[in-house]
């Protein structure tokens, strides 16, 4: 067995509950502003927040809510939603976070499988909620801010503030998030008090924020990146976020100019815009430390690009929900272009080849696997799923394809099962799409295999063309031709106006296989 340990030494992580944690600077700073509403500058301070969760907390528990029992919480990234997570966490009570853009029939699924007791959710998706807790039997919505005839306020879910309930932060869950479900059902991931703690602890020294940092919170907090790396690091180091309900490119540059952000937390897309969009250049972005992209592989020549525009660091670092998320970052002046940084401390890898199962030495190409205090409990309700990702041993299979190099940087390649196999040979679409996206009339790029009597499977690439660009499948051939090896060229064009994403950045290749 070979093991890939991080270069980083071994940190402590405490044995307290998540809320203890990020609440920890509360009470140095208690007039700071902990969370901004962007768009309309409504602003809890540190004191505040610390208030409005101990008696959210108070309240749930009035109505006979603790351990065992889960809350369900659909919303955009709002200063509330961090008081509806930690006064859940408080009573002992798990949430279950819920994509506010869902149907309600996948609403309703996500509610019955976490068997959430009630749902808190905002205006806007009251209908779709209302359908899906009746079809759910889920017996109370609540709204934040002004509700709709007939549905009670999350307000009057408040009572008096009660200290934290006592729970073992190692096996108490405090978090449901639900995989993206690009292929089978989506599943509950069981992440426990001490799974979120660890990770926080595991980031700090990469990340390296100061004293009075501002961050922009456009990566949605229902997703394990924007709820861990935004929104509990952030606050359990004192920090300001400024949140956005979702993204608009021309009112986040604007925030990033009127609020002097120092750090954009961002998913390839986002990194594009910053790269190719004409808008960046009317703003002022010189506060900006760092912009660091995770969720989806970021080819080398777009950081580059966007980082020479706005003239700051653009890196990225590695994760999943199963692992609270970050397994993998990039040190402040330590990027290594393609690369997601280094393993976190208390983390060990191994890289396992996806033919054979031999573990690779460094520079060796196979599928990552983690162990580590991070690692979640498990798939809620799905012992069989669980075995299938943790093995006995207690190594994570993450499905993703890469190699670790002597440097000890991780360079992910892509995900097992998206790689396409074209007369034996492996191509990997990610590589081919951060390739399509340096041609200069091409504003976005997707890759996916599709059936091929004759090789097994073959690539066809589907292109977002820029405005007023044209484009052939010659030129395009020719470019490639120029760029990697002959069986990776794509011949198969598909011109699209956009490419089918999550939204944590991910392309939904299913979606495009469906329309194959």
């Amino acid at each position: 067995m070979i093991i890939h340990r991080s270069p980083l030494p071994d940190v402590e992580i405490p044995d307290v509950t998540i809320t203890e944690f990020v609440l920890q600077e509360a009470a140095r700073v208690p007039d700071r502003p902990a969370l901004i509403d962007g768009p309309t500058g409504r602003t809890y301070t540190y004191a505040q927040l610390s208030g409005a969760i101990h008696a959210f907390a108070g309240g749930l528990q009035a109505r006979g809510l603790g351990p065992g029992s889960t809350i369900a919480l659909m919303s955009p990234n709002i200063p509330e939603f961090a008081i509806v997570f930690h006064g859940a966490a408080v009573a002992g009570v798990a949430v279950s976070t819920i994509n506010p853009t869902y149907t309600a029939e996948e609403v309703a699924f996500q509610l019955r499988d976490s068997e959430s007791a009630l749902v808190v959710t905002v205006a806007p998706f009251a209908e779709t909620a209302v359908a899906a807790a009746k079809a759910a039997k889920v017996a109370e919505v609540f709204i934040i801010g002004d509700p709709p005839d007939g549905l009670p306020s999350f307000t009057s879910l408040m009572g008096a503030p009660i200290a934290q309930v006592p729970i073992d932060p190692r096996e108490q869950i405090v978090v449901l998030p639900y995989s993206s479900g690009t292929t089978g059902l989506p599943k509950g991931v069981m992440l426990t008090h001490r799974n979120l703690v660890a990770n926080l602890v595991q980031v700090k020294d990469g990340l390296a924020i100061t004293d009075g940092e501002v961050v922009l919170a456009v990566l949605p907090f229902f997703h394990i990146y924007g709820m861990q790396v935004l929104m509990n690091f952030f606050l359990s180091r004192g920090a300001t976020i400024v949140t956005v309900p979702r993204f608009d490119l021309e009112q986040c540059l604007g925030i990033i100019q009127e609020r002097s952000i120092t750090r954009l937390f961002a998913v390839p897309p986002i990194v594009l815009a910053l790269a190719k969009h004409p808008l960046v250049d009317n703003f002022d972005l010189l506060s900006l430390k760092q912009v660091f992209s995770g969720a989806a592989p970021l080819g080398a020549e777009l950081a580059r690009e966007a980082a020479e525009r706005i003239d700051c660091e653009v890196v990225q670092g590695y994760g999943m929900t199963e692992l609270s998320p970050v397994t993998h970052i990039t040190l402040l002046g330590g990027f290594k272009p393609g690369t997601c940084g280094v393993t976190v401390p208390n983390t060990e890898c191994r890289i396992v080849d996806v033919e054979d199962g031999a573990d690779q030495e460094v520079g060796g190409v196979g599928e990552l696997w983690v162990r580590g205090p991070q690692v979640m409990k498990g798939y809620l309700n799905n012992p069989e799923a669980t075995a299938i990702t943790i093995d006995s041993d207690g190594w994570l299979h993450t499905g993703d394809v890469g190699f670790i190099d002597a440097d000890g940087h991780l360079t992910i390649v892509d995900r097992v099962k998206e790689l396409i196999k074209y007369k034996g040979f492996q191509v990997a679409p990610a590589e081919l799409e951060a390739l399509l996206l340096t041609h200069p009339a091409i504003a976005d790029a997707a890759v996916i295999g599709v059936p091929d009597e004759e090789a097994g499977e073959h690539p066809r690439g589907f292109i977002v063309l820029k405005p007023g660009q044209e484009l052939s499948v010659e030129d395009l051939t020719a470019f490639m031709n120029g760029h990697v090896a002959t069986y990776k060229v794509i011949h198969d064009v598909v011109f699209t106006d956009s490419i089918p994403k999550s939204p944590s950045g991910k392309i939904l290749r299913r979606l495009l296989r469906d329309g194959a």
